[in-house]
């Protein structure tokens, strides 16, 4: 039986996507952190499959914990695409742990994988803020600020180039006609 994390392991805290829950001591890898948990509904009963708020977890097609009551504070983990943590969903106990899958240090945010379906339906039309993410589009945005500075630099090249063409073109225009002036009048 794995580990189990004791209540002081963790903490509620500001985290960038709002609140999140903190280690407060070493976690090793394969603990049992903490239990999601909260009122089970039937999605069969008319009414309950209709409940919307974020914290659903559903355990299967018919059985979902609502974890909306302040109690649960395993409500307060956040996604990432890069977990530290794992949910261990045992559908016919109708319970949800939340487990380590790597060390985790204090001053850690505890994150899982919320899944493709929570995914898709709340943080993709906004934009997925964990941290893999964020360096993520931070890069994006770096090589697109770059290569918009080539451009702009060979952009400027180019034009610097038509203008030395120009302006040699224009001089030796000017240094024929002026010349031309010259013999035309030498000859008259």
């Amino acid at each position: 039986m794995p580990a189990i994390a004791p209540r002081k392991a963790y903490r509620v805290g500001r985290s960038k996507t709002g609140l999140g829950l903190f280690a407060t001591m070493p976690i090793k890898k394969g603990t049992r952190i903490i239990r999601y948990f909260g009122p089970i509904l039937d999605c069969r009963i008319p009414g309950q499959d209709e409940i919307e708020n974020k914290y659903l977890f559903e355990l299967n097609g018919r059985w979902t914990i609502d974890g909306s009551v302040r109690k649960n504070l395993a409500r307060y983990i956040n996604h990432s695409c890069r977990p530290n943590a794992e949910s261990d969903v045992r559908p016919r106990e109708r319970k949800v742990f939340i487990r380590a899958i790597k060390n985790i240090e204090p001053g850690d945010e505890i994150n899982y994988d919320y899944g493709t379906d929570y995914f898709k339906a709340y943080l993709k039309p906004i934009g997925c803020k964990c941290p893999s993410c964020e360096a993520k589009r931070k890069k994006q945005r770096a090589e697109a600020r770059a290569e918009r500075a080539k451009v702009k630099a060979r952009a400027e090249r180019k034009a610097q180039k038509a203008g030395a063409k120009t302006t040699a073109a224009k001089k030796k225009k000017l240094n024929g006609k002026h010349f031309a002036g010259k013999v035309g009048r030498a000859k008259a």
